[in-house]
This record gives structure tokens, C-alpha cells and sequence, in this order.
């Protein structure tokens, strides 16, 4: 069998497994951080000056070398607004879930002010198709520059750095936290790197929730680019995970610059040069053998690796998964955090962490090129298409 038999096998398996009818929607709990997204292009050239009559900066590359061009001079490089979009890792996940058909409750910053108990109007659309949203404050904002392989976020963080333990016992309270969490099938823990209070937040649920739970979510973890922390701020960070984990199997979600960020700071050997099939299955099973976490999965763009472990040890393995690759994507920001959702999704609905890759890059793929949250439907057509549509 041919590696693109059996990766169309894998996904009409899971296609036919999400598709199955009578399983009750679940339950995702997510938090904590909130963001307002600015996508944006950049200008290479103009044809005229009409606002959408350019040429843009395609790559990250051009982008460099026009401004290391500057160094010792100046330059001027306009930037277009395409749309202001509600983003965070946390507000994207959730949305994407409830895309799915989860019924979610979302806990972060997406209010008006600090004050406020009311989202901002830009995400009431996301807030209305939750089944819950509690606001913890204002967002950040992100500059997000959107380039053909790739894109480079510019983060301001005052408002999310307001997110801490003592708010949230506040705002939600101990008794209604453990109520969320009692049942759900997933809690997806996002953004620890911009956000200064999330490590407490770790703590807190260790310590106060999850031990108090009678049946705890799974949980999923996204730390957001940690280029910027330290690597002790790292291990710390990793060890706290370790915390969480003595209570719920815990995921561990990370892109291709996280992981290798992570692999260096674990001192995990990195196959370099290695295609992706071969260098980042044992990449994730390295990372997870160092941290102890139930799962860790690895989503460049091109597809995504999974470990996983039960917690006897007994079974334990790693698999790529390819996924459904586009050069010309309409939208970049957010493709992660729908990996993330749809990987999840997978994994709460019983699928192998294999076949859950697999739902992962479908997710994102369907969401990188329609520049929406997919739905169930349009899921199980990217993972199953009709003939001749394959990859639309």
C-alpha cells in the first residue's frame, strides 16, 4: 500500500467515526486570554492607489531582507488592515469547537474593560455560540502579518497580563469553576507564554478544582511561542504541567518552532535534516518521555506527529499523520488553535491519537482555506471528499 493509500484509509476511518449518530455533543471548557486580531498584509508594490491594488510582501524572507536593507538608513513599508477579527489561542479554540458542535464555556479576557461583564461587540458573535462566556477583563491586540508561508504576530499584552488566579476566583468563583469542569470532556489551557498569570492559574487548578472533581476533563495545552521566556521560565512551566497531570491525562500541543524551542531546553535528541515522517514522531515521544505527560503532538504546516502513552505505560507509540497542505492560504492566524480543537475533538470522541492527528490537520486545513471555523460537515469532507475534490 501506497503512503497516500494508507493516509486516505486513515482518514475515511475517521471520517466514518466522527460521522457515527447518537453520541451526546461534548463538553470544552477553554481559557484563558482574549485578543483582538488585526490581519494584515504588507505592500511590495502598487499598481495604483486604490486601496486593494498591490502587490504584496509574499514571504517572511522578502520581508527580512527588506528590512535588514534599511539598517543604517530608513524605509517606509505599508501595511494593509484586511479585517479586525476576535482572536487569542483561547477565543479561537473554543470558537472552533462550537464550530463543531460543542457546547462550550469560555472563561477569559474579552470584555469591554476590566470591569465589564459584557464581551466586546467584536466577540459577541463568537460569545453567542457558546453556551457560556465568562469576561475576565479587556483583551491584548495583535498585529498579525499574514505572508504566504507563514506569519509573524506582534502582540501587545497589557490586557491579558491582568488574567490571574485571584480574578478568576472572583470572577467565577471555586464552587461554579468546579462546576464547569465536573463532566466536561475537554479543557483547553492556552497561551502560556504571553499571559504572567497562567502558571498560577495551573497551580490553583491542581491544587483547588481538579482533585475536588468526581470525572475531570481532558485537558489540552497550547504554550504559545516561548521564544521570548526564559529557559528556566520554561522547565518551570513544564514541571507545573506535570501537576496537572497527576489528576487528568494531559496533551501537550505544539508547532514546529515550539517544539524545537522545547526539545532544546529538554535536551531531546532532533533528527535535523530528517523529512517530518521520520524526525517528528520521535521528536514528540522524546518530548513526552522527558516531561511524563499522557500525549504530546507536534503540527507544522505540512501535517502533524503524535506520542502518547496510557498511564500504566503499556501502550505507548508515535505516528505522523500528512495533512491537507495548501501553499495559497486565505488566512494563517488561528490555524493552531483549530489543529488543537479538532485534535482534541478527536481524541474526546474515542478516536486513536493516530486518526486524531489526521482530524487536526483537517481542521485546520478546511479553516486555512475557507478563513472560517469549519463545520462537522465540512470536516468529514476534507477528511473524505468526493472523488475529484480532493484537497478543496
Amino acid at each position: 500500500m501506497t503512503p497516500r493509500a494508507g493516509r486516505a484509509l486513515r482518514e475515511q476511518a475517521a471520517a466514518a467515526l466522527l460521522a457515527s449518530a447518537g453520541a451526546p455533543p461534548l463538553r470544552a471548557v477553554v481559557g484563558f486570554d482574549g485578543f483582538v486580531d488585526s490581519i494584515t498584509r504588507l505592500v511590495a508594490r502598487r499598481a495604483s492607489m486604490r486601496p486593494d491594488d498591490f502587490e504584496p510582501i509574499r514571504t517572511i524572507a522578502e520581508f527580512a531582507s527588506r528590512c535588514a536593507a534599511a539598517a543604517g538608513r530608513s524605509t517606509n513599508i505599508e501595511r494593509v488592515v484586511a479585517e479586525d477579527r476576535f482572536g487569542g489561542n483561547g477565543p479561537l479554540m473554543a470558537g472552533a469547537f462550537a464550530a463543531l458542535g460543542c457546547e462550550v464555556t469560555f472563561v477569559g479576557a474579552i470584555g469591554a474593560d476590566d470591569a465589564s461583564a459584557a464581551p466586546l461587540p467584536i466577540f459577541a458573535p463568537f460569545a453567542s455560540r457558546c453556551r457560556e462566556v465568562v469576561c475576565l477583563g479587556a483583551p491584548g491586540h495583535t498585529m498579525a502579518l499574514e505572508f504566504d508561508d507563514g506569519k509573524l504576530m506582534f502582540n501587545e499584552t497589557a490586557g491579558v497580563q491582568r488574567v490571574t488566579w485571584d480574578r478568576i476566583l472572583d470572577r467565577v468563583g471555586l464552587p461554579r469553576l468546579r462546576a464547569m469542569l465536573d463532566g466536561a470532556d475537554l479543557f483547553g489551557m492556552v497561551n502560556w507564554s504571553l499571559c504572567a498569570g497562567v502558571e498560577d492559574i495551573w497551580r490553583g487548578l491542581a491544587s483547588d478544582v481538579l482533585p475536588a472533581l468526581a470525572s475531570p476533563p481532558a485537558i489540552f495545552v497550547d504554550l504559545s511561542d516561548p521564544a521570548k521566556r526564559t529557559d528556566a521560565d520554561l522547565h518551570a512551566g513544564l514541571a507545573r504541567l506535570v501537576g496537572l497531570a497527576l489528576h487528568a491525562p494531559v496533551t501537550l500541543g505544539l508547532n514546529l518552532a515550539e517544539a524545537e524551542r522545547v526539545s532544546c531546553v529538554l535536551g531531546v535528541e532532533d533528527r535535523l535534516g530528517s523529512p517530518h515522517a521520520l524526525r517528528l514522531p520521535a521528536l514528540a515521544q522524546g518530548i513526552r518521555a522527558r516531561t511524563g505527560l499522557h500525549e504530546v503532538v507536534i503540527h507544522p504546516r505540512e501535517g502533524a506527529a503524535a506520542s502518547w502513552a496510557d498511564g500504566a505505560g503499556s501502550s505507548e507509540g508515535a505516528a505522523w499523520a500528512e495533512g491537507p497542505f495548501t501553499p495559497t492560504p486565505r488566512l494563517s492566524t488561528g490555524a493552531g488553535d483549530h489543529f488543537n480543537a479538532g485534535y482534541a475533538l478527536a481524541r474526546a470522541r474515542g478516536l486513536h491519537p493516530e486518526l486524531a492527528a489526521h482530524v487536526g490537520a483537517a481542521v485546520s486545513g478546511a479553516y486555512v482555506r475557507d478563513a472560517a471555523s469549519p463545520s462537522i460537515g465540512r470536516l468529514i469532507a476534507m477528511l473524505a471528499p468526493p472523488p475529484g475534490r480532493e484537497g478543496v
